[in-house]
């Protein structure tokens, strides 16, 4: 049944968004402590703890079958195998990055995955979501522009390129995503990722994912629990509105990201961030202004 207010799939992206944001600060942690490699595998083994019990449950009380249809895997390995990459060479590149900078670099996704909407899915752009987007991403490069002065180290600029291949595999991510949603419920949907991105990493985790220590892994369990409830929060909200809809709140995470770097890891606040914050809400703001949120192209989800 669709939600009655349409408010609510807003809400829940936004919340869903800082505590990805959240997690990342969390993330960036870890990966310092342990390398991305570990931070990312361990994380996702944790998240197979914490997701089966809910997924089971939840399947048991609708009587339906355990194992997803083969299309339906498909889609969940496939977007997996993007968030793992993705995520790996994300986490990878805030070991050298500040984590705003790195929000900053990772906000030329939202404008793929509007185009990608529109080849993909078949969503017609409205000109409000694409000039939202422009606006928003104004006050991405006003942010970015007082902080990319200067002489970098080459493992500074190696991380930046891996937040830029990452935002490009992320786009392609958020649109998987929404389609992702119209076939299966959020507990699926974290179960199953968990599950794949740990099955991707362990390859090689006998080498470079060693066990953690226990304040290691009381970091990266927080990790868990909060990209855990990121995934279900977004994939109930995507399954519920349109792509254009929702994406352009992607932007909305820098304001998470700064507040999480600098209280974690010192980052200051200037007045050009304040700035460009105000152009990221006012391009939210603007792209949303003029869409209803219909439960809408294909059944709501059931979940």
């Amino acid at each position: 049944m669709a939600p009655r207010s349409p408010l609510i799939p807003i809400c829940l992206t936004l919340l869903g968004l800082a505590s990805f944001s959240l997690m990342d600060g969390v993330m960036k942690a870890a990966s310092i402590a342990a390398g991305a490699y570990a931070a990312l595998f361990w994380r996702n083994v944790f998240g197979i703890g914490l997701m089966a019990p809910i997924w089971l449950t939840v399947r048991r009380r609708q009587g339906g079958p355990l194992w997803p249809r083969p299309e339906v895997l498909r889609l969940h390995l496939a977007r997996s195998s993007l968030s793992g990459v993705m995520g790996g060479l994300f986490f990878w590149g805030t070991v050298y990055t500040p984590l705003a900078e790195a929000m900053a670099l990772s906000f030329i996704a939202p404008l793929i995955a509007l185009l990608l909407a529109a080849a993909l899915l078949g969503e017609r752009i409205d000109g409000r979501a694409i000039a939202g987007s422009v606006l928003a991403l104004a006050g991405v490069v006003v942010i970015a522009a007082g902080k990319f002065g200067g002489h970098y180290a080459p493992s500074a600029v190696h991380g930046m390129v891996a937040i830029l291949i990452s935002a490009v595999l992320y786009a392609a991510n958020l649109v998987i995503q929404r389609k992702q949603a119209q076939l299966a419920g959020p507990d699926e949907i974290a179960f199953f990722q968990n599950l794949f991105i740990a099955l991707l990493f362990a390859p090689a985790a006998w080498w470079w994912a060693p066990l953690p220590h226990s304040q290691l892994a009381l970091l990266i369990a927080t990790g868990t629990v909060l990209a855990v409830a990121s995934l279900m929060l977004i994939g109930w909200a995507y399954a519920r509105a349109e792509a254009q809809v929702l994406v352009p709140l992607e932007y909305t995470a820098f304001i998470w990201a700064a507040l999480v770097g600098w209280l974690m890891f010192g980052e200051a606040v200037t007045l050009r961030t304040l700035g460009g914050v105000g152009l990221i809400v006012a391009g939210c703001l603007l792209a949303i202004s003029t869409h209803s949120l219909p439960g809408d192209n294909g059944q709501p989800n059931p979940a």
